[in-house]
């Protein structure tokens, strides 16, 4: 076998694996469907839905916008990730790395405070405070004069975070502690306890468009991870496919957090996860992603809602099973070295 018919096969099997995985991501999300505490703990029988009018209407307007808000944010998040990782050649850059995270976290807190506790003003804010974090990190590493551009963008990016986890804390100093404060509390863990068909159709759109978008550059995310006179001389434009890249994905993840609040790792540890999987080509390992993080985000929730009487933030699911499965990642990685 030649290497033509070896890397035709690669692909091909690339192709399989992530069509089984995707199908897999779609009978969990059915199944879940039946799982929560009514009528009773675990999973309730699918027939039931058909004669009981409560459990039906749990299941089509409760846990099914739930189920779906789960899997879009998590393709989002897990896509937005991979980018970063893509574009700065960083196995552990994720959304938060310019400040996004922080900036997007100060806007939608910023109107909770104002009284806008729901509705299209979250999203919004959080969307422009991201954006604003992602520009002025930008900027201030075109001014600093320490370093290479990736770690003056490293150095910028603790600075603005900084800044706007500052200002985070004033708001909280001054909002009202028996309502305002708590909710800002509840939306910094992450959850999904409030998904709704009308939050869906807010962002649906936008989120979707974006992951197109990601979709599309995925094969020149493999030039532009490589020095920009080499993705220059393809016939690339370095610069102005990074900025784009750069805006897409960051107005994706604030759309995404200014409902679901903020979730850790889901950006981190999938894509390593699909690298693992589906190789660096990222024609295949961005699809993969996206498909992990859906499929993770998904389990975390349905966890989150069904382990306890008392529903666990999804943001602290994430944080604790993500970290564990970096911790094994990168031994595996080492004991790969060693050998």
């Amino acid at each position: 076998m030649n290497a033509s018919q070896s890397y035709i096969l690669i692909q091909h099997k690339r192709a399989w694996l992530l069509t089984l995985l995707s199908l897999a991501t779609l009978l969990f999300a059915f199944l879940f469907l039946f799982a929560g505490r009514y009528p009773t703990a675990g999973f309730s029988i699918p027939s039931d839905w058909l004669k009981n009018q409560m459990i039906r209407s749990i299941i089509l307007n409760i846990r099914l916008p739930r189920i779906l808000l789960a899997l879009l944010a998590g393709a989002m998040l897990s896509a937005s990730g991979f980018t970063f990782q893509m574009l700065f050649s960083n196995p552990l850059v994720e959304p938060g790395f310019l400040g996004v995270s922080q900036g997007a976290a100060f806007g939608a807190a910023l109107m909770i405070v104002l009284g806008f506790s729901k509705g299209a003003m979250i999203q919004a804010s959080a969307t422009v405070f991201g954006l604003l974090a992602l520009l002025s990190s930008y900027e201030l590493a075109k001014r600093f004069h320490f370093g290479g551009w990736l770690l003056r963008l490293v150095l910028s990016g603790i600075a603005v975070s900084a800044i706007f986890a500052s200002a985070l804390g004033v708001v909280k100093l001054v909002a009202e502690p028996t309502k305002d404060l708590q909710d800002i509390t509840f939306w910094m863990m992450g959850g999904l306890w409030n998904a709704s068909w009308n939050q869906i159709f807010s962002v649906l759109g936008l989120v979707i468009l974006c992951l197109v978008i990601l979709y599309g550059f995925r094969w020149r995310m493999n030039l532009l991870s490589l020095q920009e006179k080499t993705a220059f001389s393809v016939g690339l434009n370095p610069k102005r496919d990074r900025i784009i890249l750069l805006c897409v994905a960051t107005i994706g993840t604030t759309l995404t957090i200014s409902i679901t609040g903020l979730i850790g790792w889901v950006g981190l540890i999938t894509p390593h996860l699909g690298r693992k999987l589906f190789g660096s080509d990222s024609s295949f390992s961005l699809p993969g992603s996206m498909v992990l993080g859906s499929c993770f985000l998904l389990f975390c929730d349905t966890l989150g809602r069904t382990v306890l009487p008392t529903e666990i933030p999804i943001g602290l699911l994430t944080s604790f099973l993500g970290s564990i499965m970096f911790i094994i990642i990168l031994s595996l990685k080492h004991q790969e070295g060693k050998a």
